[in-house]
């Protein structure tokens, strides 16, 4: 069954055709990563899944809601959808245990209490429970961003959205993001992740997406695009990034 449906999907910047034509699906249960140069489009396409950046033709449909139709309730649908930034986005006055609070108590409802108990137990699940008092500014960019993860898993999303989750992070510190990555894989989480991380998609992608000049230009299983990618372009790329 398709989680996410992306249908001939159009987006320009004024004259800019950002997105061009694409099209592709993310069954439940799949993680995806999609992949390409910079500037090839790959955030756009991830923002327009949850319509944190709007689309000019095409459709997209998460769980078969259209996020394109006019009488779709994007909060509604956002609730469900997790989304991970490269910059966290941590409330910096907030504590941990707070900046996990808000959203489950103004958009899903729950009390103080239920919604500590749902980010104590996540916060435990990413190794954070010591910190649950800090504010954001007191941990590592390693630990912000898990905390960012459990934030989003706080809310019982349906899917996860990763845009470069780890392209803000100290070497050392990137390892223990992915970690929880793979951990959410391995439990059968649908994700879609912006990632130049080769090692991550090797180890739990289903499928590839090599994106360029806004165009999906590869969109293969894991070992077919890494043993033999049909495209020059692709060629290209995983040659440089493989190497390096």
């Amino acid at each position: 069954m398709a989680m996410i449906e992306i249908r001939n999907v159009d987006k320009w910047y004024g004259s800019f055709n950002v997105l061009r034509h694409c099209s592709t699906t993310v069954d439940k249960g799949e993680v995806v990563v999609v992949c390409g140069p910079s500037g090839s489009g790959k955030s756009t396409l991830i923002k327009c899944v949850n319509a944190l950046e709007p689309f000019q033709s095409g459709e997209i449909t998460v769980n078969g809601v259209s996020v394109g139709a006019k009488g779709t309730d994007l909060p509604k649908l956002r609730a469900h959808v997790g989304m991970v930034f490269q910059h966290f986005e941590l409330f910096p006055h907030l504590t941990i245990t707070e900046n996990l609070n808000l959203a489950q108590i103004k958009v899903l409802g729950r009390s103080k209490d239920e919604a500590t108990a749902r980010g104590h137990q996540l916060l435990e699940r990413v190794g954070l429970s010591a910190h649950k008092d800090k504010y954001p500014g007191q941990l590592s960019g390693g630990q912000q961003q898990r905390v960012a993860i459990a934030r989003a898993l706080s809310m019982d999303p349906i899917c996860m959205l990763f845009d470069e989750p780890t392209s803000a992070l100290d070497p050392e510190m990137i390892n223990e993001v992915l970690d929880v990555m793979v951990g959410l894989a391995r439990e059968g989480m649908t994700m879609m992740v912006v990632t130049h991380e080769m090692g991550f998609a090797r180890k739990v992608a289903n499928r590839v997406i090599f994106m360029d000049g806004g165009e999906i230009v590869e969109d293969a299983a894991k070992k077919d695009f890494f043993g033999q990618p049909r495209s020059e372009r692709a060629q290209q790329f995983l040659s440089k990034i493989l190497l390096h």
